[in-house]
């Protein structure tokens, strides 16, 4: 087995929302990032149901019991988002 077969386990130790954005702060340091308009439930949810994510098993999920959704850090962390970036509206 090489190392890549190995897959790698995130713990949050910190998660936040601020305006529509999601952040997870890593046991290891890192700060990530993401727009709520990349999950189909945060982007509809409002900014206060955003507000009230919650770290669940050991810091290796988020979750928002108001709306009823659950991600893994370590998708969040690899880039598995479920839609597209939205598109910027021309002026």
């Amino acid at each position: 087995m090489n190392s890549l077969d190995v897959e790698r386990e995130y713990h949050a130790i910190r998660a936040w929302s601020e305006g529509r954005m999601v952040f997870v702060e890593l046991d290891d340091g890192r700060q990530i990032g993401f727009p709520a308009a990349r999950f189909s439930r945060l982007r509809e949810a409002t900014t206060a149901q955003l507000a009230e994510v919650a770290l669940r098993l050991d810091g290796m999920a988020l979750r928002w019991d108001a709306i009823d959704e659950d991600l893994t850090v370590r998708g969040v962390v690899e880039g598995h988002f479920q839609l597209p970036l939205p598109l910027p509206i021309a002026a």
